[in-house]
């Protein structure tokens, strides 16, 4: 599992180490593994052409101290000052005495540069790129470079991923000690490329303040079923989904919900005739929720329009899933109150309205967002995105690391819904069914795609074969 945690957290951390260790050598562990990294991407260190931009905090320090490495290496290694009265004093030394150099004109070496070093700002920066700065951001980014930035991208806001202004796009990312919660979660990931992570021997809780599953954490979660299962005790799902004027979300529901792991699905709802038409193993009713049969959890929502059946199912001692048409005007005390979990599904849109406010804040808060409904709600909440998050009232908020952007696609949210649901039947916790529904969906949605546009259809139909991958890694 990929951990991150906040910037107190790790300032901490990185306090109590530095009182164990001689004065410098953290910096000097930070620069030794950034140096390294660097040396990875260029190939041939000897005679590459380095450019630092160097700001007036840690992460300078640590650009001139790995300037310094790929000096003595045979690069030729030049420095903008942004602040020169306030660059890291040993890190300059160091820097010039390997041989390295204070940038004339930063433009010129920006323009010929093979890499650049962004360590304007770290982790404690606030409010995107200073005026002065955004100039050599933007010829970084002009250059033929690769732009690697020194533990996370400047302009871009360590916890909480918000991008509140003019930022760095970095090609890498090269952070220390942890993950940073704003390398894994959109806007701020799309600016640090790929990242790689540097230990360099912190001391953090075990609880992270955001968390990412991997191939072996989903791998235990899959629901197996034993020798002795049947449909029933597999667990069954239900699904009120559709209207006479949206069927298919009932039909792309219902998919979902049969490759998720349940062992049955029962349907409610006027899409009955298009569900039996293309899975006729579903158990259909055209009565009310209540006289569809045991189910083990309910997904309500996907195309339903103004149809019956909410707050029929939020009455009910099962977990449900509420999804698109059934988040409209939906109570939190309706929600707060139910014996059992509640899993809201939320585009940014359906968070905005839920929290009353604009689309945009919530698409540039979305670790807040997620988090502001999982409180009001008392439920958790599977915010959808580029990048996915999960969060419950309290603890981690869990990140999904997989998707494509061809899942945005009309029908896709309604076969996450499915998979979700059966996955809650299954008798997963609305967190873990959640995480593990986006993380099969999103790699479903690249094995459909193989980047070329895909259906909802198609993604559902690749959700077997990730499953397997999946399952085979778990060893």
């Amino acid at each position: 599992m990929r951990t991150a945690y906040d910037v107190d957290t790790v300032r901490a951390a990185e306090g109590e180490l530095m009182a164990l260790l001689p004065p410098g050598a953290l910096m000097q562990r930070a620069a030794a593994g950034l140096a390294a990294a660097c040396a990875d991407m260029l190939g041939r260190v000897y005679g590459a052409r380095v450019v630092l931009l160097v700001g007036s905090g840690d992460n300078g320090g640590d650009a001139l101290y790995a300037g310094a490495r790929l000096a003595r290496r045979g690069a030729g290694v030049g420095a903008v000052l942004l602040n020169p009265d306030r660059a890291h004093p040993e890190g300059l030394a160091a820097l010039l005495r390997a041989g390295g150099r204070v940038a004339d004109d930063p433009f010129e070496v920006l323009a010929v540069a093979d890499l650049v070093l962004d360590g304007i700002t770290g982790i404690g920066g606030r409010g995107g790129l200073r005026p002065d700065a955004i100039p050599l951001a933007r010829a970084a980014r002009g250059s033929n470079a690769v732009v690697v930035a020194v533990d996370l991208p400047s302009g871009v806001d360590a916890g909480t991923g918000e991008v509140p202004g003019e930022a760095l796009r970095a090609d890498a990312t090269v952070t220390f000690g942890a993950y940073k919660p704003g390398l894994l979660i959109d806007p701020a990931r799309e600016y640090a490329g790929a990242v790689r992570l540097i230990p360099i021997g912190l001391d953090l809780p075990s609880v992270p303040s955001v968390e990412a599953l991997q191939h072996a954490d989903v791998a235990d979660l899959l629901p197996t079923p034993g020798a002795e299962s049947d449909k029933y005790r597999r667990g069954v799902v239900g699904i009120v989904a559709g209207s006479a004027r949206y069927p298919g979300a009932a039909v792309l529901a219902v998919a979902g919900a049969l490759r998720g792991g349940a062992g049955a699905v029962r349907y409610v709802g006027p899409g009955g005739d298009a569900v039996i038409a293309r899975f006729p193993e579903t158990l259909v009713s055209d009565g009310s929720p209540a006289k569809a049969g045991r189910v083990q959890a309910w997904v309500v929502g996907p195309g339903l329009g103004d149809g019956p059946g909410v707050d029929e199912v939020l009455g009910s001692d099962v977990p449900v899933l509420v999804d698109a048409d059934g988040l409209r005007c939906l109570d939190p005390d309706a929600v707060r109150g139910r014996p059992a979990a509640t899993l809201l599904t939320p585009h940014a849109g359906e968070a905005a309205a839920l929290l009353g406010v604009p689309r945009e804040k919530v698409e540039a808060e979305r670790l807040a967002s997620a988090r502001e409904l999982a409180s009001r709600y008392g439920a958790t909440v599977l915010l959808k995105g580029s990048t996915t998050l999960v969060a419950d009232a309290d603890g981690p908020v869990r990140v999904n690391p997989t998707g494509t952007s061809w899942l945005a696609t009309a029908g896709s949210g309604d076969v996450l819904s499915g998979l979700a649901g059966s996955l809650l039947a299954a008798g997963l916790g609305a967190r873990d069914a959640g995480s593990v529904a986006a993380y099969l969906h999103g790699l479903a949605g690249r094995h459909a795609s193989q980047g070329a546009p895909a259906t909802a259809y198609g993604v559902a139909g690749a959700v077997p074969g990730v499953w397997r991958d999946v399952a085979a890694s778990g060893g």
